[in-house]
């Protein structure tokens, strides 16, 4: 149904809960959790060396449809766990490992909050609740292996990304459960789990207001402003407490299945923008190829 949750092991819990409650203005749930919609929690932060992606929680809509997901799971040669949902506050709760290594869990019944998202920096809010957290850049170092077990679980193609960014080859497919353009996608390798979570806010200007936040706190900005071609979003990506990127973003597409065609490839990654700061701000070069 949605992207439920994600769970970070890191190093230094203190900067991550600067990091989410300053930049990004998230809300702090407590618990080492956090909130940007109506549930209870969206992002758990918990101590440990890995300073990565530890699972990542899918909401099914209802115990039927969880029930079909594990039987075809198991029926494709995964294996699948039962799990204390006590752990997570929600209904029922599996656990599974995607053919890349990452650690999932399908649950049901997340908690909601008692009382609306307050974000005294993103005061517009963020585009979350039923679309879900927002998406998620996996590592897979066998797309094939990868399409085929999302495919399980009823993920849909959108469209991909064939093309050459900087001098690096970029092949990503990406995948919806709802009508957000993509709540997971995926291509090569990448060095940790994950390549970069989003978030995404409903007012434009919330996303200019995080990127002077980012600056001024001294967060590495990783692409400078931009707009992707197939997804829409306007947006900036930008380095977290542990090293991975996150991406905070405004005006993502919505599909409508009836009428999607996700036999679409773009050629770019972007319309526009999202420079490495290094070389979008570089001093200008003289006749002579000296700056």
């Amino acid at each position: 149904m949605q992207l439920g949750f994600l769970h970070f092991e890191v190093s230094d819990p203190g900067a991550w809960d600067a990091f989410l409650v300053r930049v990004l203005g998230l809300t702090a749930a407590g618990d080492g959790r956090y909130r940007n919609d109506g549930y209870a929690w969206r992002f758990l932060i918990t101590l440990g060396p890995a300073d990565d992606l530890a699972t990542v929680g899918w909401e099914c809509a209802d115990d039927a449809e969880l029930d079909g997901f594990v039987a075809a799971l198991r029926g494709g040669g995964h294996a699948v766990d039962e799990g204390d949902a006590s752990v997570r506050g929600c209904a029922r709760r599996f656990l599974v490992t995607d053919p890349a290594g990452v650690p999932l869990e399908l649950v049901t019944g997340l908690p909601r909050a008692t009382d609306p998202l307050d974000s005294t920096l993103v005061p517009g809010g963020f585009v979350a609740d039923d679309m879900g957290l927002g998406h998620l850049v996996v590592t897979a170092p066998d797309p094939a292996a990868s399409r085929a077990f999302y495919d399980l679980l009823g993920f849909k193609l959108s469209d991909r990304i064939v093309t050459e960014v900087y001098g690096h080859p970029v092949d990503l497919s990406f995948f919806h459960v709802n009508d957000r353009h993509h709540s997971l996608a995926f291509g090569g390798p990448q060095r940790k789990r994950l390549h970069h979570f989003m978030v995404e806010a409903r007012d434009v200007d919330d996303v200019g207001a995080c990127y002077d936040r980012a600056i001024k706190a001294g967060v590495r900005i990783m692409q400078t402003l931009g707009r992707h071609p197939n997804d829409r979003m306007f947006s900036y990506y930008a380095r977290t407490p542990s090293k991975f990127e996150y991406e905070f973003g405004h005006g993502g597409r919505v599909i409508d299945d009836a009428t999607w065609d996700d036999s679409v490839v773009y050629d770019r990654i972007s319309d526009w923008g999202h420079h490495p700061p290094q070389m979008a701000f570089a001093p200008p070069r003289r006749p002579g190829g000296k700056a």
